[in-house]
């Protein structure tokens, strides 16, 4: 067993190696939480590629189909069945092992328990006992009966007379006779081929168990082979985390550094971009006040060139309207129409009585001198140096953790290499080519035994042969030699002799039936009880639950089979459930439960991650003091912008003088109408006259008021005079709030990186150790895995036991039993055989003496 005991270790490295780390990943996952009161989710582990574990390939296919013959083996099962219908006695073997473990008298067996479970067994056994008592009753029935039938034949009885009867159905006799020697002859040919084809599979699946033994050798060497690489593979794959592991630590700035960012930013990118707003309003604000300025002072200037210009056209209109032409009666009503229109020559808008800008303007200019939006992105590059902050603060707790990587990594080698695994399974392969020279030196005695066995089968075949080649010759003889026309006394030669070889059979069948039955009984008690207790239990897996009884062997040892591999039977480990891990392909690490064994979590919690690497990582501490947002310029950029007198411009009063005309009519419409009233004048001097003044109108429209309009409407940017008031008055209102809320809400920023960012750091720092310890938690999952499913996979057990089986049960078992099973039939058949060919000898034997009838 030492071989076993060094494939245990072998095992046990492998599974120290990798399962451990896994509850180390699980011990070490922590909550990460963004900011108190609200729940993060764990950050996302970037999944590793672990690649393939070396696969074993086993040659074994340890399953057996037996092509036609399984048809008689199908036969014989059933007949096995109607002889013993009872299921296994699987409780009643467990107490006969159990009181006989102890070693039990013979006088003990008068014991009232032990006579119960002998009757018990006899019940059993029942069907096999009749059997086999009518075997034994033929065994010595057969042989007296034939040597009284000798005597008695001697003595001229039981048709050992040379005399024959005259009757009338004798021809109707002698028919029925052959044909049911002819049936029975033919149904001993079939037993005999039965047996035969039974026989001959025996030889012929011998080169099978060779191939089944050869092919379970190689695949043990292949198990012992592929085992270290398979291991090995394991422990280098560490090398896979460790490296991504060490890739996040070089990267900690990025990650740790953008996490911790990326929870502060909620608070600080926004009162920052509030600042970066304000900036634009400050420039917007310039603009606006630089478009009323220049607007107001072409306003201004063209609104008193307009008063004077219509004051003058107004005048000298109404000059000409006090001709005396318009004394007349229809043309009064004209003038007097005109006239009254004269007061609408005026302007509308007096922007002269606007107040001046110019004051706020200048303070605008003052404060834009200050670059507030350089400001702010300096604020935004000094958070957004986070990252980096990170990266040198933890420069020494990265370079201790690698150092601690790489401890682990030498105590994994180191750990691998205290088991002499390569010695150790080289030894076995050495121990398996022993074993298997051992087995090929015995093929020649195998080869020579099976040829003794094959000779012996055929020899007992060949007795039933024999008999059946006299009942076959004596038939033919007889039924071709035989003349109705002759009497009994006057028989040919030819019948006579068929008559004489059918009793040569007859004396044969005594002489063979006894031995012949005895082989039938000795090999159907042997060949059944095996069929019935170990194949069908091997099976169905019975035989296992017995093995795995609890208490099987000791009362103080509770399962046979970790007591004998590992000396401590306490293990629950049983054979059958042993056996279906390995029937699976699995690895023999799940299959053993070498976890029971070893305490894997130890010996994680000591490497992978231990206590010092988790106090390395605790300690992680990051100083955001540096971080400045806004500096002091800014603040007082802000405020003196709040201050610069924009508030406290009248925009309604510009609003209001902007949404008037410029003058009170449309001049354009007022020179149109004018010309109108004048076509409706006589033609003369009025008419003339009233038309160049409203030339003069339209004229003062095209100079005066156009230039006007549009220095209302269009002014830088192409925004409206009306736009830019509005600007103004939505930048003022509320201007010292808006800018007491940004400074607040800059303080508040400012407050929370200097005095509560250590929460977030420890959180997030939390988080970024959730997803380093991810990694090895990755690992010692595909370990425990491998080792579960790919590692030392121990199909090549399970199909040494199927190969057993397959060997016992299908190859010799069942061949076995269907031999006897064809020879038994013949030996049934040789009684009425015997009957048949004594009845009909009468017939085809020259008789000494004849009835004699007169006429």
């Amino acid at each position: 067993m030492l071989w076993t005991r060094w494939l245990v270790l072998l095992l046990c490295w492998g599974t120290t190696t990798g399962e451990q780390q896994t509850d180390k990943r699980n011990a070490a996952t922590v909550e990460v939480r963004a900011d108190p009161g609200r729940q993060r989710s764990p950050p996302p582990v970037e999944p590793l590629d672990f690649g393939f574990v070396p696969a074993a390939v086993y040659d074994t296919h340890a399953y057996y189909e037996p092509g036609a013959i399984g048809i008689l083996f199908h036969m014989v099962h059933a007949f096995l069945y109607v002889v013993q219908p009872n299921s296994f006695p699987k409780d009643m073997i467990v107490k006969v092992i159990q009181q006989n473990m102890g070693g039990i008298k013979i006088e003990e067996w008068r014991k009232p328990e032990n006579v119960v479970l002998l009757l018990e067994w006899i019940y059993y056994e029942v069907g096999f006992l009749i059997c086999a008592t009518v075997g034994i009753v033929f065994v010595v029935l057969t042989p007296i009966v034939g040597t009284c039938f000798c005597v008695c034949r001697c003595c001229e009885n039981c048709g050992g007379e040379m005399h024959q009867r005259q009757r009338k159905n004798a021809d109707c006799q002698r028919g029925f006779y052959t044909g049911s020697l002819i049936a029975t002859s033919i149904f001993m040919i079939v037993g005999v081929l039965i047996a035969y084809a039974a026989n001959h599979n025996i030889s012929t699946q011998i080169k099978s168990t060779r191939r089944l033994i050869n092919t379970n050798m190689r695949d043990l060497k292949t198990f012992a082979n592929n085992t270290p690489a398979q291991i090995e593979y394991l422990t280098a794959q560490y090398t896979t985390a460790k490296n991504k592991v060490l890739s996040d630590l070089d990267n900690i700035g990025p990650l740790l550094g953008g996490r911790i960012h990326s929870q502060l930013e909620k608070e600080v990118v926004p009162s920052l971009d509030t600042a970066l707003r304000m900036a634009g309003a400050m420039r917007e604000t310039k603009e606006a006040l630089e478009n009323i300025s220049s607007s107001l002072d072409v306003l201004q200037e063209g609104t008193g060139k307009l008063l004077a210009s219509l004051s003058v056209e107004r005048a000298s209109l109404s000059n000409t309207l006090s001709d005396p032409a318009c004394t007349n009666g229809a043309v009064s009503h004209t003038c007097n129409t005109i006239r009254s229109t004269l007061s609408q020559l005026g302007i509308g808008a007096d922007f002269s009585k606007l107040p001046d800008v110019s004051r706020a303007s200048a303070n605008i200019d003052t404060v834009l001198r200050t670059d507030l939006s350089n400001i702010v992105q300096k604020g935004y590059s000094s958070f957004n140096d986070t990252p980096r902050l990170v990266k040198e603060q933890t420069k020494n707790i990265v370079t201790g953790v690698k150092g601690m990587l790489d401890k682990i990594g030498t105590e994994i080698n180191n750990f691998s290499k205290m088991f002499p695994v390569e010695a150790s399974l080289a030894n076995f392969t050495i121990f398996l080519n022993q074993e298997q020279k051992i087995i090929e030196s015995f093929y020649p005695q195998l080869d020579q035994i099976d040829f003794y066995r094959w000779i012996t089968c055929v020899a007992v075949l060949c007795m039933v042969v024999l008999v059946l080649a006299f009942i076959i010759l004596g038939l033919m003889c007889g039924t071709c030699g035989y003349d109705k026309q002759a009497t009994p006394t006057t028989r040919g030669c030819f019948s006579n002799t068929g008559g004489n070889l059918l009793m040569a059979g007859v004396g044969f069948s005594f002489i063979f039936a006894w031995v012949l039955m005895a082989i039938v009984t000795t090999l159907f008690v042997v060949g059944g009880n095996m069929e019935k207790l170990i194949c069908e239990p091997l099976a169905n897996r019975q035989l296992f639950k017995i093995i795995d009884t609890p208490f099987l062997v000791h009362p103080a040892k509770k399962n046979f089979l970790p007591g004998l591999l590992f000396q401590n039977p306490n293990i629950d480990l049983t054979l059958g459930s042993m056996y279906r891990e390995c029937y699976e392909n699995n690895g023999l690490y799940h299959a053993l439960q070498l976890e029971t064994m070893f305490n894997i979590n130890s010996f994680l919690n000591r490497t992978v991650y231990n206590k010092d690497l988790a106090k390395v990582f605790e300690s992680v501490q990051v100083d955001l003091q540096d971080i400045t947002l806004l500096e002091q310029a800014g603040r007082d950029n802000l405020i003196n912008f709040a201050n610069s007198g924009i508030g406290q411009i009248d925009y309604e009063e510009y609003l209001i003088e902007v949404n008037k005309g410029v003058t009170h009519v449309d001049l354009l419409s007022f020179s149109t109408d004018l010309e109108a009233q004048a076509d409706q004048l006589p033609r003369g001097a009025l008419e003339n006259a009233l038309k160049g003044h409203a030339s003069s109108i339209r004229q003062i429209h095209r100079e005066q008021v156009v230039p006007m309009e549009q220095a209302m409407k269009y002014v830088r940017a192409r925004s409206t005079l009306s736009q830019s008031i509005k600007l103004l008055q939505r930048t003022s209102s509320d201007l010292p709030v808006k800018v007491t809320n940004i400074l607040s809400a800059i303080d508040a920023a400012e407050y929370l990186i200097t005095n509560n960012a250590s929460y977030v750091v420890k959180q997030e720092t939390k988080g970024y150790i959730q997803s380093l310890v991810g990694y090895f938690k990755q690992y010692t999952e595909w370990v425990k895995n491998s080792l579960t499913a790919e590692v030392a996979q121990c199909k090549p057990i399970s199909n040494i036991v199927d190969s057993m089986e397959i060997v016992a049960c299908s190859f010799v078992a069942d061949s076995v039993n269907t031999f006897w099973f064809g020879l038994g039939g013949c030996c049934i058949l040789l009684i009425p055989s015997i009957i048949f060919s004594v009845k009909l000898a009468k017939y085809y034997r020259r008789m000494d003496t004849e009835d004699v009838f007169e006429e």
